[in-house]
């Protein structure tokens, strides 16, 4: 039987250096494939290089067979005509799926309407159920802004399954997503191949065992192992598989040990809402300088929006935040959930470093140093941040905070596009940093164990209270705050 999709030694070159392969793989009806690797390993740009939509200085050569037709031997503007209807495309960044200008609705019925000619009812009705399924009813007429990061992802999810297509290509597909949401979103990953076929891109260890298949781990670009899924996973054979597993953070040591100083500022009763919808009220806490306070709840309940409020970007509905230290300029930062849309697309990367370098007159080894220690190579300086992986996007823009040495420092679910050997040493640098300049952290993430191991304090936020845990590894005790 021919199969869906097959892979024939591919491999992406930048000029006369590969940075892909060769990689090989077959996706018949009904089966599920998953890449797995670091972040920067060339995941990515692997599936890039499969729909043909390599970036204009990256080419590739092998072949890809789409049900016996050769889509290598196919014209750019032929293999983009099958994006939708043949590749049903979920990207790893929202704000690349997503239109900001549309409501989330009318995006999603545009695709069942351009590629398979529904009608409106009919358009409608598909995509209302699918709206539903992901948990997103009654936040179909909003636009992308007006979403928070796992609702932003559902959403692009709806729209890229909405053509029907045979293969489901999903690149990061659960990040960003609290622990109800990513279940819900796996279960229909795996139901979508009873319509076809799924090729998933994660470094998500759990992710990677519940849609079972087949799975390639890739390092460096190279393959490293590949087999069944759960016999990889249960018995690795290859040294850099059993690292990925080992670095989950259920299994890091306590990564925070320092103690907080004087208080940096007082949260006294806050209500915070949106659209008429009160997301939490009552909630007091402090913040002081050197701590690392977590703020954890499911997606959409107001994460987010407290750190806008503390940064003094939206008013409360009631309560107070008071500052007891001040803050200039340059000193209260936020490392944003979605890195894309806080990096200008136009210019490189090493011209953003340097006007920040400029403006606050930062000596030139200052970004040197703080890139060896993310692991950042200097030729990304030279590439825009559209040519660079969300992983190492991220990075960038924790390079770019550090470089301001910041009093207080907001981090958004820093480590979401990061494998969990990358995340934790990225979580470790952070840390460090933050604990030499005592700058405060309100570190948001859906990660429980990940909280745990950073954390001095967490605050569980949830649609009926917001609860603050006294959550070191020294005490266990829970205050609440009515909702």
């Amino acid at each position: 039987m021919t199969p869906l999709l097959e892979v024939r030694q591919l491999s992406v070159w930048l000029g006369e250096h590969c940075v892909v392969g060769p990689v090989s793989l077959t996706l018949a009806h009904g089966e599920s494939l998953t890449i797995l690797g670091e972040t920067g390993a060339g995941k990515s740009l692997l599936l890039k290089a499969i729909i043909g939509a390599l970036p204009a200085s990256f080419t590739s050569c092998g072949e890809i067979w789409w049900s016996g037709q050769a889509l290598h031997t196919m014209s750019a503007d032929e293999r983009e005509n099958l994006w939708g209807r043949v590749f049903s495309i979920l990207p790893q960044e929202p704000s690349l799926a997503l239109d900001p200008l549309m409501p989330l609705s009318r995006q999603a019925e545009e695709v069942p309407t351009l590629l398979r000619n529904y009608g409106a009812q009919a358009s409608r009705a598909q995509t209302s159920r699918l709206f539903d399924s992901v948990g997103l009813r009654g936040h179909e007429p909003k636009y992308p802004v007006q979403l928070s990061g796992g609702m932003a992802q559902r959403g692009a999810y709806v729209c890229a399954v909405s053509g029907g297509g045979e293969i489901l290509i999903a690149d990061e597909p659960t990040k960003g997503l609290d622990d109800h949401n990513r279940e819900r979103l796996v279960t229909m990953l795996q139901q979508y191949r009873q319509q076809g076929a799924l090729l998933t891109v994660t470094h998500d260890i759990e992710v990677a065992e519940q849609l079972g298949g087949t799975i390639i781990v890739i390092q460096q670009g190279d393959v490293v192992e590949q087999g069944d899924a759960g016999a990889v996973l249960a018995q690795p054979q290859h040294a850099y598989t059993r690292q990925l597993i080992k670095a989950h953070p259920r299994h890091w040591a306590m990564l925070n040990h320092h103690q907080p100083g004087e208080v940096l500022l007082r949260v006294h009763q806050l209500t915070m809402a949106v659209e008429n919808r009160v997301l939490f009220d009552n909630l007091s806490f402090e913040l002081r300088a050197g701590e690392v306070l977590g703020i954890r709840g499911p997606s959409g309940c107001g994460k987010s929006t407290l750190c806008q409020a503390v940064l003094g970007l939206r008013a409360p509905l009631a309560g107070e935040i008071e500052y007891l230290q001040p803050l200039g300029v340059g000193q209260k930062l936020k490392l944003y959930q979605d890195p894309p849309s806080a990096f200008a697309s136009h210019v490189s990367l090493g011209t953003l470093v340097d006007d920040i370098c400029r403006r606050y007159q930062i000596a030139d080894d200052v970004p040197q140093a703080l890139m060896k220690r993310l692991h950042l190579d200097p030729k990304l300086l030279q590439q825009s941040a559209s040519q660079v992986s969300g992983g190492e996007l991220q990075r960038f823009a924790i390079l770019r905070v550090l470089l301001l040495k910041p009093k207080l420092l907001i981090a958004d679910e820093p480590t979401t596009r990061l494998d969990p050997s990358t995340a934790q040493a990225t979580l470790t640098l952070i840390l460090e940093a933050t604990r030499e300049i005592h700058c405060a952290l309100l570190l948001v993430s859906h990660e429980h164990n990940l909280l745990h191991k950073v954390c001095h304090r967490v605050i569980e936020l949830s649609a009926e209270a917001a609860v603050t845990g006294e959550e070191d590894v020294m005490a266990d005790q829970r205050l609440t705050a009515s909702g």
